[in-house]
């Protein structure tokens, strides 16, 4: 009788479990790649948004103090901007709406959301100067 040559019960059997666990492990990181992709893309999408915003605000309208909020894109990210007149960061320093009678500076701060998590949360931070006659209470 010939010896036939192939592979046995065992070697197979080796192969599809090696292969099963190979494709687990790439489908594996494939689901992580796909949420991280999903993730930048809101991401993106909220600085777009917030510098949009923050490239209009005091533009149109003239900047006052206070606190403004809206959603973009039917309710998926909620902002809300506030502004205030700018503290200088030393503890000794005076005010500087006290300290200057012309333009002074503002803070405004964005905060963009788009989820529940500390995660799905941005903030910006910038200075505008305001000319001295916007109306506001120093």
């Amino acid at each position: 009788m010939k010896h036939q040559r192939g592979y046995s019960l065992l070697e197979v059997i080796v192969a599809f479990a090696v292969l099963a666990l190979a494709l687990t492990l790439l489908l594996g990181s494939l689901s992580g790649a796909s949420r991280q992709i999903k993730q930048a893309d809101l991401r993106s999408r909220a600085v777009l948004h917030a510098q949009s915003l923050l490239a209009v605000t005091g533009v149109i309208e003239p900047l006052q103090d206070g606190e403004r909020s809206g959603e973009w894109e039917d309710g998926r990210y909620r902002w809300q901007l506030q502004v205030a007149p700018y503290q200088e960061p030393r503890t000794d320093a005076l005010p500087v709406a006290d300290t200057v009678a012309g333009p002074r500076l503002a803070q405004l701060t964005l905060q963009v959301s788009w989820g529940d998590t500390d995660a799905d949360r941005m903030q910006w931070r910038s200075l505008r100067l305001l000319p001295a006659d916007t109306g506001t209470p120093r």
